[in-house]
């Protein structure tokens, strides 16, 4: 027979956490509305959110320090227990490099508590150019979110994009499971292709309408776009 769930304080139940890092530079809809999607698909009980202090993939032009971004990103995520965001990249030294992310929070969480890194298509198909790619992929299962109708290469849908790029640049290895959305190896973690809804939001636009002196409301969370104003942010 089968028990109910234990009332002993002491049993841990075991956590299914999300690590969507970023620069949130600045935080808007499009990055809350994947965050939301991606929780309810993958049954996610803590979403961490970690804005990049030094992002070696990403150019530093226009970006506001990152206590700001910090700030507006707990802002925006105030009151959603769920999402919760972490400043162990902006407080390391150095570039923040995911492969060091990943090994700080699988060396705090439970051993029975399973992380799932979250990215970008776009930046999912330069992984082999990231510090130690083959070790995250051997660390941790990566969900793809992927914006249908954005996705721009004529001849090959996203899917084969991601299958082609796995086999060609880090293991043939890897095979199809689960009609079109997940990736198996048998040394790796598997990688998840998740449609999200494709807003067509970014951080650069929203850069731009504020330089050229123009509203944000509604591409930005009010606290967000209130935080940007008071401080002359993008200016």
């Amino acid at each position: 027979m089968k028990k109910g769930p234990s009332n002993d304080p002491s049993v841990h139940r075991p956590l299914r956490i999300g690590l969507f890092g970023g620069t949130f530079n600045p935080v808007h809809i499009g990055h809350l509305r994947c965050m939301v999607e991606i929780r309810e698909s993958f049954f996610i009980d803590q979403l961490v959110i970690i804005p990049s202090a030094s992002p070696p993939h990403k150019a530093m032009e226009g970006m506001v320090n990152a206590s700001e971004r910090l700030s507006m990103l707990k802002l925006s995520v105030s009151g959603m227990p769920l999402f919760t965001v972490s400043d162990v990249e902006i407080e390391r030294k150095g570039p923040s490099y995911s492969i060091d992310t990943v090994k700080y929070f699988k060396g705090i969480v439970h051993a029975s508590d399973e992380l799932f890194f979250i990215m970008g298509i776009d930046a999912f198909l330069e992984l082999d150019t990231w510090k130690s790619h083959e070790e995250l992929l051997a660390l941790i299962p990566i969900i793809i979110m992927n914006r249908p109708g954005k996705w721009t290469a004529k001849d090959i849908s996203s899917s084969e994009a991601v299958e082609k790029y796995l086999k060609t640049h880090i293991s043939p290895m890897y095979n199809v499971s689960d009609g079109q959305a997940r990736f198996v190896h048998p040394l790796k973690q598997d990688v998840f292709l998740q449609n999200v809804t494709p807003l067509d939001i970014s951080s650069t636009r929203i850069r731009q309408l504020v330089e050229s002196g123009k509203s944000i409301r509604y591409l930005v969370p009010d606290c967000v776009a209130d935080v940007i104003e008071q401080k002359g942010l993008y200016k």
